[in-house]
């Protein structure tokens, strides 16, 4: 149903010079899911991200989000849209002299102007302990978190206005192992309990294994597959075998399947394990 389809993009075309980087690029993501995309160096996973969200111009082809075109339309046409959706850029973007609370913050100001500040305080604190962080990171600057702990922020701003849509661009980057999967858990939670419609870049396999729904295979310039894990494992295409059964695929298929036989057996009754 095209209600379901929260994110619709058909022929994109986007270059750089006479490099380009999509060509007739067609795509859907519906409500409620968790979508990864993935794709070698260079096939332009961040370009397609910053194109839906209109900082990037295509040179042609169709991008709606909720139904609304995003392409060649003005600020003022597009706010009621940006509004509905938040983005965690890669690293997390933070400004670097502003507190978390303060980064959380700017959304609410760029769209709904002069606010209370005691209400403004209240709003990040919140959206700073929904992301997992202690209360007392609020007050703290970027450059005195560690990586993971920006992250968060990032992702506590991207919340800021209660999206219905979320971008996480390569949200587990450099992050350790145990630090990717409580990123991981705490997106699937967040959701979960929100309601929110997931757009996920990532290169990390564990993550697509664990929490996506879908998953859209990059590569040629276009999007040549899209569909679970299974289905794509499925597929004969070079790259994706190579990517998915590669050893770090093999390897994210064991942790998987250990972790499923693990929660299977928690599952049992009587089980004191």
């Amino acid at each position: 149903m095209a209600g379901d389809v929260v994110i619709s993009v058909k022929g994109l075309t986007t270059s750089f010079g006479e490099q380009v980087v999509h060509e007739g690029l067609d795509l859907q993501v519906r409500r409620g899911e968790i979508f990864g995309v993935v794709g070698g160096s260079g096939t332009g996973k961040s370009v397609l991200m910053r194109t839906i969200i209109g900082l990037q111009l295509p040179d042609d082809g169709e991008v709606k989000v909720f139904g609304e075109s995003t392409v060649n339309r003005g600020e003022s046409e597009t706010i009621d849209i940006r509004r509905r959706w938040g983005v965690l850029f890669q690293g997390g973007a933070l400004f670097s002299t502003l507190t978390v609370a303060e980064n959380v913050q700017v959304p609410l100001r760029e769209f709904y102007g002069r606010l209370d500040q005691g209400l403004l305080d209240e709003i990040a604190a919140y959206k700073v302990v929904m992301t997992g962080l202690p209360a007392e990171a609020g007050p703290k600057y970027p450059a005195e978190l560690s990586g993971g702990m920006r992250k968060r922020a990032g992702l506590a701003r991207a919340l800021a206005l209660d999206p219905e849509l979320l971008f996480l661009d390569e949200p587990t980057a450099g992050l350790d192992p145990i630090g990717a999967a409580a990123f991981d858990d705490l997106t699937a939670s967040l959701q979960k309990t929100l309601g929110l419609t997931v757009f996920l870049i990532t290169h990390d396999l564990d993550t697509l294994y664990a929490i996506c729904d879908r998953v859209a295979v990059l590569a040629d310039k276009k999007v040549i597959a899209v569909g679970t894990i299974d289905e794509l494992l499925a597929l004969d295409h070079p790259w994706i075998q190579e990517y998915f059964n590669g050893p770090r695929g093999r390897a994210a298929t064991a942790t998987k399947e250990s972790a499923d036989r693990r929660a299977m057996i928690d599952a049992k009754p009587g089980n004191i394990d």
